[in-house]
């Protein structure tokens, strides 16, 4: 079958990372010549296409956007009070992504007339968005696993149990966190429902992620055949790994926040960003801040409230910090504070950030390792906890700003200076860098032609286009 004869359709569930990841995969699918078609809620398609890093979607003509509207619901305003960090409040606009499952259908059907095959990539949490597929008999489906192989390995062995585990595996077990305070039961209901027994016709799974970090848990996974089907592909990093230009520094905020960074010491800036569904109270913002302030490294700093159901609508909440704290850092010329969506690629990939302070949502993680940056992990919810241990405990590129364990302790000035200075400074965090840096140019080698990535994309788009 010629390949300008299959098209590829991507259904990303609408939380921003699972947005981001499933937008970049449409570029690298769409660099083989094929025709992709994004299907999002009109909100989040637009959310999606503002904040993609290191290249333009509208640049690219082989990318097709199918927006459609949803029933809106009212999200409660993100509450940095909550007992967990989970976003609860975005739950009304987790449910009414559902609704996308009758124009999608529609979409399928009309594409069925122009296209010999059709190949659909869906979020796991979008299974029954897309259950219609059955209808044509052209179309295909792959779902997408947006957290790391580890994490998904040990969500479902933990349920299932069928697999035993040798030595060093179950030595592993041990050091995995508990999903206590990870979800909502309100989440875990919605991701039970979309856990149905039509995964086992999907014809594979893809990860963002790579062999070369996760080897072990992607041969795991295909032992357990979590979709049905022992077929799996590593095909991340998703996000671009290289600049030959500075595509995302085009705001006068962004250049300015760039040109700092040129004129700071290589490896001497540590990034601190938390994601986009963490709200910290005003108490804690001001002890990150001292923390920062008295660790006596440089920083830049994203302070930002969580996101509402609609990005676009009304006013964000405005983080207080100590009075003349933003003015003070910047006087000084120790830190700037970012306000707004930061470049979290570039700069990442800047000579100058040395280190990143961060959640460990699998986007960033990924970010990081694949810019060869070291992490002080400070896990929030979800999968994070998980994706933290692999960072600290089989990767090696990271250490602990909190573990786990302590997050119902009062965040404290103490605590984060220590750990940025323990990942700047000390002998411990120069030899983390290192490796950091080692597995980074590892990563980056892969998505190069006949690197194990690049092999591996290439596995797939085959698949897809065989006669």
């Amino acid at each position: 079958m010629d390949k300008n004869e299959v098209c590829v359709v991507m259904v990303p569930f609408i939380a921003q990372g699972h947005l981001n990841q499933l937008l970049h995969l449409s570029r690298l699918i769409s660099a083989y010549d094929l025709p992709v078609h994004f299907v999002c809620a009109t909100t989040y398609s637009r959310q999606a296409k503002l904040r993609i890093h290191g290249w333009d979607p509208l640049s690219d003509s082989n990318i097709h956007f199918h927006e459609f509207l949803v029933p809106s619901f009212p999200n409660p305003p993100p509450n940095p009070n909550a007992a967990i960090r989970f976003p609860a409040h975005l739950m009304p606009s987790f449910k009414a992504v559902m609704h996308l499952r009758d124009p999608f259908a529609k979409l399928l059907s009309d594409l069925s007339i122009t296209t010999k095959r059709i190949v659909i990539i869906h979020d796991y949490l979008m299974s029954s968005v897309v259950q219609d597929f059955v209808t044509v008999p052209t179309a295909e489906v792959y779902m997408f696993q947006s957290c790391s192989a580890f994490c998904a390995f040990w969500y479902h062995w933990e349920v299932t149990q069928t697999l035993s585990l040798d030595a060093e595996t179950e030595s592993i077990w041990k050091k995995v966190p508990s999903l206590e305070g990870c979800f909502t039961d309100e989440f875990l209901e919605l991701m039970d429902s979309e856990d149905s027994s039509f995964k086992k016709i999907s014809s594979g799974t893809l990860y963002d992620t790579s062999k070369v970090l996760e080897e072990k848990f992607l041969e795991l996974l295909k032992i357990e055949e979590i979709s049905g089907t022992s077929k799996n592909w590593a095909i991340g990093p998703f996000n671009p790994v290289g600049f030959t230009e500075r595509k995302d520094s085009g705001t006068e905020s962004n250049r300015l926040l760039i040109n700092w960074l040129d004129k700071q010491k290589a490896n001497s800036v540590i990034y601190v960003s938390f994601g986009t569904t963490v709200s910290f109270t005003d108490e804690e913002a001001k002890e990150i801040a001292i923390g920062l302030e008295e660790s006596g490294q440089k920083f830049i700093w994203v302070v930002r409230d969580a996101d509402k159901g609609n990005i676009f609508a009304g006013e964000d909440r405005r983080i207080e910090l100590p009075e003349g704290y933003e003015e003070r850092i910047e006087r000084r010329g120790v830190g700037v504070v970012v306000r707004g969506w930061a470049p979290q690629i570039e700069i990442l990939g800047h000579p100058s950030t040395g280190g990143f302070m961060s959640h460990c949502g699998w986007n960033s993680s990924m970010e990081a390792i694949s810019m060869g940056i070291p992490i002080a992990a400070w896990p929030m919810h979800a999968d994070q906890p998980r994706n933290a241990t692999l960072i600290t405990e089989l990767l090696g590129t990271g250490i602990y700003a909190r573990e786990w364990a302590r997050r119902d302790e009062k965040v404290a000035a103490s605590m984060v200076a220590e750990a940025v200075r323990r990942l700047m400074v000390s002998e411990e965090g120069c030899g983390i860098r290192k490796k950091a840096a080692e597995l980074g140019g590892v990563v980056r080698r892969s998505v190069e032609d006949g690197g194990v990535m690049r092999k591996e994309l290439d596995a797939f788009v085959a698949e897809i286009t065989r006669p």
